[in-house]
C-alpha cells in the first residue's frame, strides 16, 4: 500500500519540541518515519520528547532561538554533522496577552523578536547552500488571530500576521532553490500554552472561547497532522499557502 506520507529517509528539524504543538510534530513525524532533531531551550524536556519518538535515528540539540543572530550558524553546524534537512517545522513561539493600553516598545520588541525574527532567520539559514535537500519545506507556526483578532491580542496577532506575508515573499524566492515555504494557522488547542491563557484570564473566557469553536478546542495532534502534511510528499506542490486549522472558529 502506498502511503504519500511516509517521510522514510527525511531529517526534518522540530523547533519548540520540549512541549505542545512542536513535541507532538515531533511524535507525528517519527510515526512517518522520519529522522527528527529536536530543538528548544529546556534539554530535560527535549530528552522526554525523544522517549516518545518511534523509531531511531533522532537527535537532540538544545537552542535558544531568541539568539537570533547564531540561528544560521547554529544551523550550518547541525547539517554538516548531519546532512541536509529534508523539512522543518518551526513550531517554537510565545503568546502574551496585551491589551493596547499597556504595550511599550520594550514589550514588542521582544515578542516580534521571538515570533517573526527568529523565524525569519531561520528560513535564511534553511535557504543556505547545502543545508536543504531540495524539494523540502519550512512550515512555520502561524495563528487564526492573524485574521481573526482578539482583544488582548493585537501585539501577538501582529507577530503571527507578519509571519504570513513573509512567507508568502519567501516562498517566491525560495522557488529557485527548489524549496517550500507554509504556514498553519491554529485556533485554540488544548496545550499548555492555553492553560497559561486561562490562568492569566479566568475560567469564564476560557469558557467564551471554547463557545466559539464550533468543534471545541483542538488537539496538538490535529495541527501536527497538518505540518506533516505540507511537509510530506503530499505537500509537493503547496508553496506560500497557510492552512487554517481552527475547529470553525473564523466562520463566525
Amino acid at each position: 500500500m502506498i502511503n504519500p506520507m511516509d517521510m522514510k529517509g527525511a531529517l526534518v528539524l522540530v523547533t519548540g519540541a520540549s512541549s505542545g504543538i512542536g513535541r507532538e510534530t515531533a511524535v507525528v513525524l517519527s510515526q512517518l518515519n522520519a529522522r527528527v532533531i529536536l530543538s528548544g531551550r529546556n534539554a530535560e524536556r527535549l530528552a522526554e520528547t525523544a522517549g516518545r519518538l518511534e523509531g531511531s535515528g533522532h537527535l537532540v540539540e538544545p537552542f535558544d532561538l531568541d539568539d537570533t543572530e547564531a540561528i544560521p550558524q547554529w544551523v550550518r553546524g547541525m547539517v554538516d554533522r548531519t546532512g541536509p534537512l529534508g523539512g522543518v517545522a518551526h513550531c517554537a513561539g510565545a503568546i502574551q496577552l496585551l491589551p493596547v493600553q499597556f504595550l511599550n516598545t520594550a514589550k514588542i520588541e521582544a515578542l516580534m523578536r521571538t515570533n517573526v525574527t527568529g523565524a525569519m532567520m531561520l528560513v535564511k539559514a534553511f535557504r543556505a547552500r547545502g543545508c536543504a535537500v531540495r524539494g523540502s519545506g519550512i512550515v512555520l507556526l502561524s495563528s487564526i488571530e492573524a485574521f481573526a483578532g482578539d482583544p488582548g491580542l493585537s501585539a501577538y496577532a501582529a507577530s503571527k500576521a507578519a509571519l504570513v506575508g513573509f512567507s508568502r515573499s519567501a516562498a517566491r524566492e525560495l522557488t529557485a532553490d527548489g524549496l517550500r515555504v507554509n504556514c498553519v494557522a491554529p485556533a485554540s488547542v488544548q496545550t499548555e500554552m492555553l492553560d497559561r491563557v486561562g490562568d492569566s484570564t479566568g475560567a469564564d473566557r476560557l469558557d467564551k472561547l471554547r463557545q466559539q469553536h464550533p468543534l471545541g478546542f483542538g488537539e496538538a495532534r490535529d495541527v501536527a497532522y497538518a505540518i506533516a502534511y505540507l511537509l510530506a510528499e503530499t505537500g509537493r506542490w503547496i508553496t506560500g499557502s497557510t492552512l487554517e486549522i481552527d475547529g470553525g472558529y473564523s466562520l463566525g
